[in-house]
């Protein structure tokens, strides 16, 4: 069985390995609905916990309800595990993502959530994408008040740029960022650079896009020959290597997935291959 060997980020108080897991596949077809075999979906939960993942990342709208709902199942709010969960978008049966930041919305969605992962504090609570319809800062505000409540415990972003980053640093301390960002689309790198300065954790969405990793297929299978690997897992390890405040969650629902993307983090990529990686045009 393979472990996690990546190495450590504090998010608030709290210290995770830095290879996390993804829980959206959790869930049916188009994140829409629960799995075919639920039972197999909350084994798979344990198991990524039993290799050593202590950061999973879910949100209200994965089914809706849904895969929060396995992972308060499988895991009972547990000490040794940081469970970050995410409130913004509203689904619907066509599958499209809908934003709603309401203030009031949010803090609804809140208590579901709480009741679904069977906790009293969310350890992490992120906005998942600003609202055009909704103020920027009354949502971010709502997301700050539910802090100083107790109700969650860390805030954080996601698919926000740079300036709404700093407007939500004047309202409640940002713990995380979450963006897209990979070996092939880098075009959040600004934001990165920004969380790196801060101090915040940087969790990039879609860290192994195979459509994005096919434009650098050449180089990534080069490197992942030499060490008997796959262009995803050295994908992985350079995520891993890019930056101390990137911590991604690559998402499955099939358990050799799983030990895959965890052998990732054993992946030892030398300096010179890591260069190779960055430099590539984007």
């Amino acid at each position: 069985m393979t472990r996690n060997e990546s190495d450590t980020f504090e998010i608030g108080s709290t210290t995770v390995h830095r290879l996390g897991f993804g829980a959206m596949r959790l869930c049916g077809e188009e994140i829409i609905g629960p799995p075919e075999d639920e039972d197999a979906a909350r084994e798979l939960v344990r198991t990524a916990v039993e290799q050593g993942v202590d950061f999973i990342d879910t949100a209200d709208s994965y089914g809706p309800g849904v895969s929060e709902r396995l992972i308060g199942e499988a895991l009972d709010d547990p000490d040794d595990v940081l469970v970050a969960s995410k409130a913004g978008l509203l689904r619907n049966r066509e599958g499209e993502w809908l934003h709603h930041g309401d203030p009031d919305y949010i803090r609804n969605q809140v208590l579901c959530s709480l009741d679904r992962l069977r906790t009293d504090t969310i350890d992490l609570y992120q906005y998942h994408r600003p609202d055009p319809d909704t103020p920027f800062e009354d949502s971010v505000q709502a997301f700050a008040e539910l802090k100083d409540e107790g109700l969650v415990e860390q805030v954080g972003l996601s698919n926000v740029s740079v300036d709404q980053l700093e407007t939500a640093r004047d309202h409640v301390d940002v713990a995380t960022v979450q963006n897209r960002y990979n070996v092939g689309d880098r075009s959040e790198a600004d934001v990165l650079e920004a969380c790196e300065e801060y101090g915040i954790g940087f969790i990039p969405w879609a860290p192994i896009d195979g459509d994005d990793l096919a434009s650098h297929g050449d180089v990534l299978d080069e490197i992942a020959d030499d060490h008997d690997a796959t262009r995803r897992q050295v994908a992985l390890a350079w995520l891993l290597e890019r930056s101390d405040v990137i911590l991604p969650i690559p998402g499955t629902s099939d358990p050799d997935h799983l030990e895959s993307n965890l052998q990732a983090s054993q992946l030892s990529l030398s300096d010179d291959e890591v260069a190779r990686i960055t430099d590539l045009e984007n």
